[in-house]
């Protein structure tokens, strides 16, 4: 990924932050058909590892299980706020008028080399915490142990754990950090009148940003 140094974001924390609040990755396996890419939710274990460990499940009927090698390196990419961004925002285009439209977004990528694994244990104590995790808000939270033990078990023979220690994680937000202050404080105010949540995550970041003026 082109990362230019002012977009750059090298904090792991951060990077895991945006992998939890935005789980669903895209996963590219090469394969000797060519690519490969599935989408799956992901947690991740920041205990394992430099970098953390991604760890999801597929279909015991998704072939791409089978298909890498201890040798085949794969990529996981997490995509979090995006939005077009107008240069109608920019005070600076009413002077000038020296500016074109752009994408804000954050986004990781992790790379690393993925293991099956296909034990029932793991992948009770796998699909426990995941539906855990996603029902915590929730009034009254589904869990795992509400379905029938016969259920689950057939349900868990039907997919395969994966796990991908992180051997390169690299993270790129693109917030207005190249814009002068004046319009990023421009680019801020015209996410928030156009209220949508990506807009607002946005701008927020952009906000986490700003840049220092001389």
């Amino acid at each position: 990924m082109y990362i230019p140094k002012h977009f750059e974001e090298p904090d792991v924390s951060v990077l895991h932050a945006l992998i939890r609040s935005h789980p669903l990755g895209t996963w590219v396996v090469p394969t000797r058909e060519g690519l490969v890419v599935n989408h799956v939710p992901f947690l991740i274990d920041a205990t394992r590892g430099e970098y953390g460990t991604l760890i999801g499940h597929v279909a015991r009927a998704n072939p791409v299980w089978k298909s890498f090698t201890m040798e085949s390196a794969c990529v996981v990419i997490f995509q979090g706020p995006q939005t077009y961004i107008t240069p109608s925002w920019y005070p600076t285009k009413q002077t000038h008028g020296k500016a074109v439209p752009t994408w804000n977004y954050a986004v990781v990528h992790a790379h690393g080399t993925a293991l099956s694994v296909d034990e029932s244990g793991w992948l009770l104590k796998h699909v426990t915490e995941l539906s855990d995790l996603h029902e915590s808000e929730r009034a009254i939270p589904w869990s795992v142990s509400d379905a029938p033990p016969d259920y689950i078990d057939n349900m868990l023979k039907a997919i395969i754990g994966i796990e991908i220690p992180i051997s390169t994680l690299v993270g790129k937000w693109k917030m207005s950090q190249n814009r002068p202050q004046s319009d990023q404080w421009g680019t801020i105010t015209g996410l928030h009148e156009r209220g949508d949540s990506n807009s607002r995550q946005v701008a927020t970041l952009i906000a986490q940003h700003l840049k220092k003026e001389d």
